[in-house]
């Protein structure tokens, strides 16, 4: 969008949420934002670089122990086909909750860059300058997490905030001084907190998540526009774009559940205006783990988030490998379920991330939550939210079986969004049971979802790569190879897609689509069943895309059971 129209826009959300008078504020802020302006280099690249890239997510630390570490790794992941790095929480924490409690929006954790305690912020920010310029020059995009709903209870603002009710920082925050408003909104975390509200001193303080992260109150300019400048700051910086960590919940309003207000979306358009004005392009990814019919809401304008992760197509494909059914997916993807989003706009799709399966009932109903629960939540301590979710990864879901892991990565590389890898998860990592404890004792909280973080022994993934043979081996081979071959073709992250009947094919266990964009014309088949199945077409080569073997049989192609073809227009006859 035009410079003049990202101004518009912010000074029509801002006066939509502050119909006072504080054209001041805003007028000081558009000064500041001039200022950056005049400081930035062009952007080279295209606005909606998102489309052609596979996404990778790690824990700086976890993954290879600090900055260092994983610049030493870039050549492993360009190698995988890795084209944007998606760092998990960086900035300064108490790591109550893995990072997403925010002790300083402008500091990043010390020991990411193995700094003492001392180190100035202009020491960060030479290494953090330094990473990023190593990533763009591999040709990696670098976007990272940053929470927009909450921050520690340990940060400054909520510090001050405490101190009394006529501290400057007090309605930075949402404090009452009983608990009986916002009583609509849900529990989020089921069985860990009791209650939305938590006492501080003669008042209670309001928060969505844990109890050491307080919501911060929108109602405030100065949050707002705080909250712009910490992204500010580190698009100034040189990152690509930002996770905007759970949205949904940015606005309250009495009598409501608090989720999705329509003043949330004038916030997100907002931060969207503030991004467009100074730097095009920096992408903006909701993390609105919602039904599709409110998540597409955050999408669908232009003027709001790039893209958002399609949650619910996520546990779909664990429930269509199990059932050996195309209904899950195909009905996820069906526009009852999953509306037309505007050509400039895209999902994000996942298997595995750094959260447990969820099965949140906003968006998955109660027998498909009972179904995957029941076929995937293999131990009983896997179990996350009272049934709804499963804290394991990808390769204990799939009982470390290569070719259902396979399977389930062809599916998620070939349908409609951009793909997310999670670290580990490319060699078939398995989950870190002792990590989980050591995590336990750290925060005091039993969150499953640790075991599905945990570090990497590279030494030891290393030897196991080494041998052709080995489970990981296997595993990465066959990711590596589609990775790669998808990057080749843009109709995977552009084109449209064509569902193909059953009357080509011997059972409704075939998945088979096309993927087209412009002149590429792709034939996508998945065999979901435990038989080989028939699927009619000529062909005239004697393997597809991924450089398998196709046998036919009276002028069909076999499709073995749990395998799966990618095949170009140029390799078919009509």
């Amino acid at each position: 969008m035009l410079k003049n129209d990202a101004l518009n826009r912010l000074y029509s959300s801002f006066n939509q949420l502050y119909p006072n008078d504080y054209t001041a504020l805003l007028d000081s802020f558009i000064n500041d934002l001039n200022d950056l302006k005049s400081r930035l280099l062009p952007s080279v690249t295209t606005s909606d670089w998102y489309k052609d890239v596979t996404v990778y997510s790690l824990y700086v630390d976890l993954f290879n122990n600090d900055f260092s570490g994983l610049t030493e790794k870039m050549d492993y992941l360009k190698d995988l086909g890795i084209s944007c790095l998606w760092l998990l929480p960086i900035l300064d924490s108490p790591m109550k909750d893995a990072g997403f409690d925010i002790k300083d929006y402008k500091r990043i954790r010390k020991d990411l860059f193995r700094l003492p305690d001392t180190a100035s912020p202009e020491e960060e920010k030479i290494l953090f300058k330094k990473f990023l310029d190593e990533a763009h020059n591999k040709g990696l995009k670098v976007i990272f997490d940053i929470a927009m709903n909450h921050s520690s209870i340990d940060h400054p603002w909520f510090q001050e905030s405490r101190k009394s009710k006529d501290n400057p920082y007090r309605d930075y925050y949402i404090w009452n001084e009983n608990i009986e408003k916002y009583k609509e909104a849900r529990l989020l975390f089921k069985g860990m907190c009791p209650s939305n509200w938590e006492k501080d001193g003669d008042c209670y303080f309001f928060h969505r998540f844990f109890e050491f992260q307080p919501d911060l109150n929108y109602r405030n300019p100065k949050v707002l526009l705080s909250m712009s400048e910490n992204l500010l700051f580190w698009m100034e910086q040189g990152v690509d774009g930002f996770r905007a960590d759970a949205i949904p919940y940015i606005w309250k309003e009495e009598g409501t559940n608090c989720e999705n207000l329509p003043k949330t979306h004038t916030v997100v358009k907002f931060f969207r205006a503030v991004l467009d004005y100074v730097k095009p392009g920096t992408l903006m990814l909701a993390e609105a783990c919602q039904k599709p019919k409110d998540v597409v809401d955050y999408i669908k304008t232009g003027d709001e988030c790039h893209a958002a992760y399609h949650f619910p197509l996520m546990p779909q494909m664990f429930k269509a490998i199990s059932k050996e059914s195309t209904e899950p997916i195909l009905n996820a993807l069906s526009p009852q379920i999953t509306p037309v989003i505007p050509d400039d706009a895209q999902w994000f799709t996942f298997l595995r991330c750094h959260d447990e399966l969820s099965l949140e009932l906003v968006y998955v109903n109660e027998e498909d939550r009972a179904y995957i629960h029941k076929n995937y939540c293999h131990q009983p301590e896997w179990d996350f939210r009272l049934g709804e979710g499963i804290s394991a990864r990808l390769s204990e879901l799939f009982k470390f079986d290569v070719e259902k892991i396979s399977l389930a990565y062809s599916l998620m590389l070939s349908l409609p969004g951009t793909p997310v890898i999670y670290y580990g998860d490319e060699f078939g990592k398995a989950n870190d049971d002792a990590y989980y404890h050591e995590m336990i004792q750290m925060t005091g909280k039993n969150d499953t979802r640790f075991l599905v973080r945990g570090k990497i022994d590279w030494k030891d993934v290393e030897k196991q790569l080494s041998n052709e043979q080995s489970f990981n081996a296997k595993v990465f081979k066959q990711l590596k190879n589609l990775v790669n071959t998808r990057k080749k073709h843009p109709a995977f992250g552009r084109g449209s897609i064509e569902w193909i009947g059953t009357e080509k094919s011997t059972k409704s266990s075939l998945l088979a689509f096309k993927r087209k964009y412009k002149e590429e014309e792709l034939l996508i088949l998945h065999n979901l069943g435990s038989e080989d199945q028939l699927f009619e077409i000529q062909l005239n080569t004697s393997a597809d895309m991924l450089n398998q073997t196709l046998k036919t049989e009276n002028g069909k192609l076999i499709v073995p059971a749990g395998s799966f073809y990618w095949i170009s227009r140029k390799q078919w006859i009509d």
